[in-house]
């Protein structure tokens, strides 16, 4: 693995040629493909502002209702926006494009514009952030301050993540700042679909989600393990912490599966996504052995399957 403790950005906007210290810096590739999935998500962004004023305008809500309408939905899109970003930073190889100094350089702006993934992240992680803030002082409530809470938390084990991919601190940080990622989605979903229902009632009692959780946890941790730009390595019977770690996500990944048939008919759409998302694993295994450093768009492709299957299984009705 390289020395990334003195990593020199050769593309950086610094005008000297001394290395970077602690930071840890190691730059992405810059492709045609990254800066079409830039602008794709940019989009993306600005349009989960526009569904936010659109919902507020069209509210029969009085001003400040409709307002937190709006600004409910855009919070729900961005923290959706917000996993799906961070697993462009590591299909492409972004983790430690920016080192591990949080939350920003000197020219995170132009670096976003650019295309650099792991900016967006940041930027938009900020813009969840705030807006969280903006619900708690608009429409106090054990809803609002849950998600607050949930977005303070997974901002600080997001730093943790950075420190996980230079080899400073352990897996698990990796695992459970995925967990605390989709907590925040799941928090201001439910409020979006079940306004006044209490988040943590709902998560106790919709055991489809626990399975779920279980393997989103996992696999961050399975990330985690194998460190930056790092393969997992084929096997057959597991010989070392990575290949238990993914023996492990697999097996989360078929008890999700598994409970999902179980509690057929309520989750249709959410179990065969989760039968299509066991062979879309595979081929990530494949993709992250092959091309450690950017697997490419199939680990964007799998978080989008995870994705569906939480919405799903929120908006089923068993």
């Amino acid at each position: 693995m390289a020395n990334i403790n003195t990593a020199e950005k050769p593309n950086s906007t610094r005008h000297t040629t001394e290395a970077v210290p602690v930071s840890s810096v190691i730059d992405g590739e810059m492709t045609r493909t990254v800066r079409v999935i830039g602008v794709l998500v940019a989009s993306l962004v600005a349009g989960a502002i526009v569904a936010g004023v659109w919902k507020a305008n069209g509210s029969v809500q009085p001003g400040r209702a409709a307002l937190v309408s709006g600004l409910l939905l855009t919070e729900v899109l961005l923290a959706g926006i917000l996993i799906l970003l961070g697993s462009l930073v590591e299909g492409f190889g972004y983790g430690l494009s920016l080192g591990t100094r949080w939350p920003y350089t000197r020219n995170i702006l132009v670096l976003m514009v650019r295309g650099d993934p792991e900016a967006a992240h940041r930027l938009v992680a900020t813009l969840v952030g705030l807006i969280a803030l903006a619900l708690v002082f608009l429409a106090p409530s054990s809803a609002t301050v849950n998600g607050l809470v949930l977005v303070i938390v997974a901002a600080l084990f997001g730093i943790g993540t950075l420190h996980v991919l230079s080899g400073r601190m352990p897996a698990f940080v990796h695992g459970i700042h995925g967990l605390l990622a989709y907590g925040v989605f799941l928090s201001y979903l439910t409020g979006l679909a079940f306004p006044g229902v209490a988040f943590w009632t709902y998560l106790k009692f919709t055991v489809a989600l626990h399975a779920l959780l279980l393997a989103v946890f996992l696999g961050g941790m399975t990330t985690g393990q194998r460190g930056f730009g790092q393969p997992i390595g084929a096997f057959y019977r597991p010989r070392r912490l990575a290949h238990w770690t993914v023996a492990l996500h697999i097996v989360a990944a078929l008890t999700v599966v598994a409970t999902l048939g179980w509690l057929m008919p309520n989750y249709p759409v959410a179990f065969y996504l989760a039968v299509t998302q066991v062979a879309v694993g595979f081929l990530l295994f494949h993709a992250v052995n092959l091309k450690p450093k950017n697997p490419g768009t199939i680990v964007a492709f799998h978080q989008t399957m995870v994705l569906l299957i939480t919405v799903a299984i929120v908006i089923s009705l068993p």
